[in-house]
């Protein structure tokens, strides 16, 4: 929401807003714009010549602006609309749609564009280092959208994506997510379907390969499909691999035909695959070869995505996202390709809305089996959760520690510093994964760890 309001100020529009709570670094983007913004939501939040109002998906009907809104019969849009109506249609939007990689790809993508002179726009669920933001207006045809298929406003439930017009996309993966709002596979698979066949058959849809979910639902489109992924069935292939503590090289083969090497810093399986969509992606823009590779070697990465706050004591402090099974097994099998001989940490928190539920109690064990010691937060406000839906960490770490893994429960993040302190070493590896502020667990450990330093 942050982000559309700096774009629509720079179209020369008035902006102001509202949010429960505005905190950095978008909180100072928003100063730096010029934006006003309420703390909280109130009636008078809304000035008296209030042209348009943007709702985010955040608020509900019973909120007392937007029952302001509805008493005024001012017109109204969900996020995704307003982003359709104001940029996107005389543009070339490519959304990145996907359970796990879209903002990372979207990233990428909007970056090599830049790199190739392209201008183009976008606005993406995270903040991207090499542009020190997450949107931008652009002036060029093309515009980079990351499509969420989470739901769009409390009057829209359809998924965002549906209302992003593209005429590209890359399909990065396929699974079970989001489960306050989706019942069950099928009812993800069916959005995908939708999305898909939004292309226009001029289009083009890059999916990946070696998910049997994203097969399937990739029959359904009306445009030409490519795929790309590290089997030799796939359109753009991946070859030989070489992971170090700088990232990963690569050989990137078209049907039969190589395009050299490329580097990317960003770790991990998952990451080069994403690379590897975008470079498909690019190659079909028309865009040099060279220019993609040195973008691909130049990308700097997303905050909070295997992100390294710090290092204090020779003890390595990351944040990351993941939240998900599938993103934490990912996340902690690159981090052990980066650094193979360390001790690697996995401190988690249950925060998200699926995480929270136990739909995945059997596979978050198994997502954990690359780390070296793994500690488990208590659920992150688990009463906004049934009892009988919740996940039980406690069983987690139990069925971790059956299975050899060095695991345990400490409810709170003040509780988890007191206890890792005296078990650090130089060298340790710990990344702090939870999709929310963990308690302000990355700062206190880092302090923590300086004091330390500072009395050693």
């Amino acid at each position: 929401m942050a982000a559309l309001a700096g774009m629509l100020k720079s179209a020369g529009y008035h902006v102001t807003g509202s949010d429960a709570n505005v905190y950095p670094p978008m909180s100072e983007v928003l100063k730096q714009q010029g934006i006003f913004y309420a703390e909280g939501y109130r009636p008078e939040n809304l000035d008296s010549d209030t042209d348009l109002v943007i709702i985010g998906n955040a608020v509900s009907k019973t909120n007392p602006e937007v029952q302001a809104v509805l008493d005024r019969k001012l017109p109204y849009r969900s996020l995704p609309q307003a982003l359709a109506e104001f940029f996107l249609s005389d543009r070339i939007p490519i959304v990145i749609a996907g359970t796990h990689g879209k903002t990372t790809t979207s990233a990428l993508m909007a970056w090599v564009l830049d790199r190739a002179g392209l201008d183009p726009g976008f606005l993406i669920g995270g903040w991207v280092k090499n542009f020190q933001g997450n949107s931008r207006r652009g002036t060029g045809k093309y515009f980079v959208v990351e499509g969420d298929e989470y739901d769009t406003a409390f009057f829209d439930k359809g998924p965002k994506f549906l209302h992003y017009r593209p005429q590209a996309a890359i399909l990065t993966s396929i699974e079970f997510d989001h489960a306050d709002i989706y019942s069950d596979l099928s009812q993800i698979k069916k959005a995908f379907s939708s999305f898909v066949q939004l292309i226009p058959q001029g289009g083009l849809l890059v999916a990946v390969h070696d998910d049997p979910h994203v097969l399937e639902v990739m029959t359904v489109a009306f445009c030409p499909v490519e795929t790309y992924g590290l089997g030799d069935s796939a359109t753009w292939k991946a070859r030989t691999l070489e992971f170090s503590g700088e990232g990963v090289t690569f050989e990137v083969w078209h049907e039969s035909r190589s395009l050299g090497r490329f580097s990317s810093p960003l770790p991990g399986r998952h990451n080069l695959k994403n690379a590897l969509a975008v470079i498909a992606m690019s190659v079909r823009l028309g865009i040099p070869i060279e220019a993609i590779r040195s973008a691909i070697a130049a990308f700097q990465g997303v905050k909070r995505r295997q992100e390294v706050l710090g290092v204090v004591g020779g003890v390595t402090v990351m944040d990351d996202f993941a939240h998900h099974p599938t993103a934490i097994r990912e996340t902690l099998s690159a981090l052990r390709l980066q650094y193979p001989k360390q001790c690697l940490w996995a401190i988690f928190e249950p925060r998200s809305a699926t995480s929270r539920r136990r739909v995945f109690q059997n596979e978050f064990p198994k997502a954990f089996h690359a780390a070296d010691r793994v500690i488990i937060a208590d659920l992150f406000t688990p009463e906004k959760i049934p009892v009988e839906q919740r996940l039980d960490p406690r069983r987690v770490v139990a069925d971790l520690v059956a299975a050899g893994v060095r695991a345990r429960l400490i409810p709170t993040a003040d509780g988890i510093i007191e206890t890792i302190m005296p078990e650090l070493c130089a060298e340790d590896v710990i990344c702090i994964m939870s999709s929310g502020g963990f308690g302000g667990l990355h700062t206190k450990l880092l302090s923590a760890l300086e004091e330390k330093q500072r009395g050693s």
